[in-house]
């Protein structure tokens, strides 16, 4: 039976597949964390949507839209990699694409393309999972 957890700003549904301390086990939090990093790129496609027409905006949100739809799917190859090489070089360009995705949040607010109020959110999500994919990233390399 599933039960439902907020992992982020993201409704997941989680095993019961828990340890003893009551942590969701990895293949839960990494099927998790899939579907976050596919959310916050729709979230990504709803702003890109929503942009003024200008030219700045476009091609700023262009970019925005690239990296943050990347994050996603390079996480998903990330998780249908066939070896440990391919593993952690799929993770070096989530981190990469999902600091690139911060970037950009970062230009609409400072050049007032988007109200920052509107952005706060997103650049929050984008910091987390950069954390997350970080962290990963380190662990493989340490493993590895």
């Amino acid at each position: 039976m599933a039960e439902w957890v907020n992992v982020g700003y993201v409704r997941s549904s989680i095993s019961k597949n828990k340890n003893m301390n009551g942590v969701p086990s990895k293949v839960d939090f990494i099927n998790a964390f899939r579907q976050r990093t596919k959310s916050a790129a729709v979230r990504i496609i709803r702003l890109y949507q929503s942009l003024p027409k200008t030219g700045e905006a476009q091609v700023i949100g262009k970019q925005l839209l690239r990296s943050a739809t990347s994050v996603a799917a390079n996480y998903r190859a990330v998780c249908r990699a066939r070896s440990g090489k391919e593993q952690y070089a799929k993770l070096c360009v989530c981190v990469e694409e999902a600091d690139e995705s911060q970037f950009w949040l970062e230009l609409l607010g400072e050049a007032e393309i988007v109200a920052q109020s509107r952005l706060t959110d997103l650049q929050q999500e984008y910091l987390e999972i950069v954390s997350v994919l970080e962290k990963a990233r380190s662990t493989h390399r340490d493993n590895g």
